[in-house]
């Protein structure tokens, strides 16, 4: 690599990583207050942030598909309240759909093989692994943490936006880069 390319290459790098600094932080608050919205609006997940090992948050996912689907979004993993990795969910989906819609989504995971999950085989695909169940309101109302025995709890919060349709979907969580 010529002197020329290292300069640019390293110029590029010094003004970009305030902006990737900054977006993360930005990501740490977002996610930091739809969490603490959740807690503060469903019983159920205040319970389980008491026992969890740890707290998955993606506080905006954008899915969007007409036969051919597709959704990303980025979060923040949280232990003891301070965050300590950043991940992005991806998936795509095929079938009988259409439309578009953005929401948030907490995963509470309850024992350390799940969070370890996470990070094995280059990301966790869901439906793969550690049991996750999804909570409703009608679950949230008869689970407690004495009941709770599934590895993960996910809560779907802030839905905008209307997605409809069945197929096949696959969703992937992967770790992103410091």
């Amino acid at each position: 690599m010529t002197v020329r390319r290292v300069f640019i290459a390293g110029m590029l790098a010094v003004l970009l990583a305030p902006a990737y600094a900054a977006d993360r932080s930005a990501l740490e608050r977002e996610a930091r207050d739809v969490y603490n919205r959740l807690l503060a609006s469903v019983p159920l997940a205040k319970s389980l942030s008491k026992d969890a090992t740890a707290v998955l948050v993606f506080p905006k996912i954008t899915k969007a598909g007409l036969i051919v689907g597709g959704q990303y979004g980025d979060g923040v993993l949280f232990r003891h309240g301070k965050a300590v990795a950043f991940y992005n969910t991806s998936g795509a989906s095929y079938g009988l759909q259409a439309g578009a819609q953005q929401y948030g989504y907490a995963m509470f995971l309850m024992h350390e093989q799940a969070v370890a999950a996470l990070d094995a085989n280059d990301g966790f695909e869901v439906g793969v692994g550690p049991s996750v169940v999804v909570v409703d309101q009608g679950m949230a109302k008869s689970v407690t943490t004495t009941t709770a025995r599934h590895d993960i709890y996910a809560f779907i919060f802030s839905q905008k936006g209307l997605m409809a349709g069945i197929g096949l979907q696959g969703n992937k969580i992967t770790r992103l880069k410091d």
